[in-house]
């Protein structure tokens, strides 16, 4: 069974920097297309950023372009997001995902296991 743990969220100053954290239980990560989303209340789930297997690839929305950066760690199964400059408006709670088939889709109906989320609170 695949299971993803999300750590890093709290309260940030606008501006402010904040990582997050994903470990993915299960042998087979390495192969996994990893992502993360977010929801804010009231609002859809939102896609942030993807990373390939070999972290070579990453595609990112133009919403956190040039802020956030994703990267991953295959030795620890690990999935990172670091956020700069922080906004009020990214405020929400943010998930993992993977894919298992590599589909490398910013569509979240493609990812197969998520997280359980863990919230970020940007202040004015």
């Amino acid at each position: 069974q695949v299971q993803l743990v999300e750590s890093g969220g709290g309260l940030v100053q606008a501006g402010g920097s904040l990582g997050l954290s994903c470990v993915v239980s299960g042998r087979s990560f390495t192969y996994y297309v990893m992502a993360w989303f977010r929801q804010a209340p009231g609002k859809e789930r939102e896609f942030l950023a993807l990373i390939g297997w070999s972290s070579g690839s990453t595609t990112y929305a133009n919403s956190v372009k040039g802020r956030f950066t994703i990267s991953r760690d295959n030795a620890k199964n690990t999935v990172y997001l670091q956020m700069n400059s922080l906004k009020p408006e990214d405020t929400a709670v943010y998930y993992c995902a993977a894919d298992r088939d590599g589909r490398h889709s910013p569509q979240e109906d493609q990812y197969d296991y998520w997280g359980q989320g863990t919230p970020v609170t940007v202040s004015s």
